[in-house]
């Protein structure tokens, strides 16, 4: 149930977010971002127990108006003595649903790659949904859920919440 509200709610911010890039005509000009987050991450075997750690997420992209940016995702770090990410990869379309002048939901589609000391390299179809507040005029305070792995004997999944600076 948890995925399929996640899956839901991203596909609808996502849609919206490109539905309104076809009207938006305000913000016109391209802007570039950067941003860090505690990443908390989880890795969760069909059998078994589930593995959680903290890392450390880098991103950045490139808004090209209120509705819609292109960002790529690094992380690394985290381990609980059995799992221990090694690095995440990501790239992905994201779309914007601005709720306030300095509130936003957004949801992200794109693609991952994924290794660790548990499994080798993985690449999956990736998604996510969050929010951003800002907090002064170029820095936003974030938080997001992301499902990075999605396989048929496991799910690599991670929380994050941190901060972007736009230049």
């Amino acid at each position: 149930m948890k995925n399929l509200t996640l899956a839901t709610l991203t596909a609808a911010v996502f849609a919206a977010g490109i539905t309104t890039t076809a009207q938006a005509q305000q913000s016109t000009q391209a802007s570039p971002y950067i941003g860090a987050d505690a990443m908390f991450w989880e890795f969760d075997p069909d059998h078994g127990s589930s593995r959680d750690s903290v890392g450390l997420r880098l991103n950045g992209g490139m808004k090209f108006n209120d509705y819609f940016a292109v960002e790529g995702q690094v992380g690394t770090g985290g381990s609980d003595g059995y799992a221990e990410l090694d690095y995440l990869a990501g790239i992905y379309a994201k779309g914007f649903l601005p709720i306030t002048q300095q509130a936003r939901l957004y949801g992200l589609a794109g693609g991952a790659k994924v290794k660790s000391k548990h499994f080798s390299s993985e690449n999956d179809f990736s998604y996510g949904a969050g929010a951003e507040f800002d907090i002064a005029p170029n820095l936003a305070l974030n938080a997001d859920y992301m499902r990075y792995l999605d396989k048929s004997a496991y799910d690599f999944d991670a929380a994050s919440v941190g901060l972007n600076y736009r230049f």
